[in-house]
């Protein structure tokens, strides 16, 4: 009905328009028509007459200025018509397309969404209603969760959920969110089944292997992370230690870990065993995990350090060890700097990227947004193991360091609290100086998915 509106009144404007166009064209007989004319009613019958222009028309020239009827108000009004023209055919494809209307109206609600939507402030969780049953039969119920296929995901802010998987859906039924949400930055997800057993690398070195079974069970067309538990709830972790990811325990790729202190290690699923805790990485004293995620050897590793240097080199230079080893050197650090971030590329590269946050050591914690730039993950060369890495930003004026760092795909955001943060647009150069951020990052993780 709208559109229909829109296109009656650009052609009631276009009909007006092209009056007006008619009556510049020879604008010194119109006027001796309207002077020569007794009245209105006279001058407008005549220049009906004359010019076999409508009644709208007629009655629209003579209300009309003469300032309007300039040679520049001619081309004016010549654009006018053009613009008119091609919005009136518009207009008819639209309404003469079911397709096209739906398009049309699908894209005005995202808008509208975009610009007036709020985040549920009720979270979405698997289950329905309870039927009344009798006490017989409430006593024979089989009260245990079904082993279904799930999917885990921690957040960069520390929170766990699950997510039903489908086997019939593409993706598992695991539908990516149209838009962003609180806690919806993601650290590491692993594909389990609900009874299953699952590992959790710590920042001590150590992997806890737990069940899902008890975790917040959402479905997979609405995974929100604000309805997770924090992952120190649910599991028993030391003053201090923090989950750094979430890894599979079957037959599969090594697990690689990086360290604060620079050191690389790759250890076989086969070695993890089956006690619920274990030391994965014997870490020398003040060191801690800071990135950990499955590696074949067609992967690459990557280390990013304080000092705004990435190194990037192939995952196969690192043997696999025993559980209990230290590793060996991964990026040759100077004196002073530590690595923030360790990540695992796989053998395609062509979309990830390298997101790093600059910043002032001597600021209070949350007072400095600092600077950011995203680039490209190609723009960094490969070196070999246990070398210097490359610069990957241009520190300015009052930065000091890389404070916060990640590499990988479709890059997410959000501050300590989980609420949505800001990245600049990707693209920047390797060395580049970074864009002011709006406000501070705590976290990045990737999208949903």
């Amino acid at each position: 009905r709208r559109s229909e509106y829109r296109l009656a009144r650009k052609r009631e404007r276009l009909h007006l328009v092209e009056g007006l166009l008619i009556a510049i064209l020879d604008i010194d007989e119109v006027i001796q028509v309207i002077r020569s004319s007794d009245d209105g009613e006279q001058a407008r019958t005549r220049l009906q007459e004359v010019f076999d222009l409508s009644h709208p028309q007629a009655e629209y020239i003579l209300e009309l200025r003469l300032r309007r009827l300039t040679r520049f108000s001619r081309i004016e009004l010549e654009a006018e018509r053009d613009q008119l023209k091609a919005e009136i055919d518009q207009l008819v494809e639209l309404l003469g397309s079911d397709v096209l209307l739906r398009g049309q109206v699908a894209s005005e609600l995202e808008a509208a969404a975009e610009a007036y939507g709020t985040p549920r402030r009720t979270m979405l969780l698997n289950g329905g209603p309870v039927q009344p049953r009798s006490a017989k039969a409430a006593a024979a119920a089989d009260l245990q969760i079904a082993d279904s296929p799930c999917r885990v995901f921690l957040s960069a802010t520390g929170r766990m959920v699950r997510a039903e998987l489908s086997a019939d859906a593409p993706g598992g039924g695991v539908i990516p969110p149209t838009r962003r949400a609180k806690h919806d930055a993601i650290r590491s997800s692993v594909d389990t089944t609900t009874r299953g057993d699952i590992g959790a690398v710590t920042s001590a070195g150590r992997l806890v292997r737990f069940s899902p079974v008890d975790l917040p069970s959402v479905p997979g067309n609405a995974v929100q992370l604000a309805a997770g538990t924090k992952v120190e709830q649910y599991l028993a972790l030391g003053k201090g230690e923090q989950v750094i990811a979430l890894v599979p325990l079957t037959d599969g790729p090594p697990i690689a870990l990086g360290t604060a202190q620079g050191i690389v290690k790759r250890v076989a699923a086969s070695e993890l065993g089956t006690k619920p805790e274990i030391e994965i990485i014997g870490l020398r004293d003040g060191d801690r995990v800071v990135g950990a995620a499955p590696a074949s050897d067609a992967a690459e590793l990557v280390f990013v350090a304080d000092d705004a240097q990435l190194l990037r080199f192939d995952a196969s230079s690192v043997r696999p060890q025993g559980r209990s080893a230290g590793g060996m050197a991964g990026i040759r650090l100077s004196d002073g700097a530590r690595a923030i971030a360790f990540a695992v590329v796989g053998g395609s590269s062509f979309d990830a990227v390298v997101v790093t946050v600059a910043g002032s050591t001597a600021a209070l914690a949350g007072t400095d947004a600092g600077s950011a730039k995203v680039s490209a993950f190609t723009e960094f060369p490969a070196k070999g193991r246990a070398t210097g890495g490359v610069r990957a930003q241009r520190l300015l004026r009052g930065e000091d360091a890389l404070t916060l760092a990640w590499v990988g795909s479709d890059p997410r955001a959000v501050g300590a609290d989980g609420s949505v943060r800001a990245l600049p647009e990707p693209g920047a150069k390797r060395d580049a100086s970074g864009q002011p951020l709006d406000a501070v990052v705590g976290a990045i993780g990737t999208a949903i998915r």
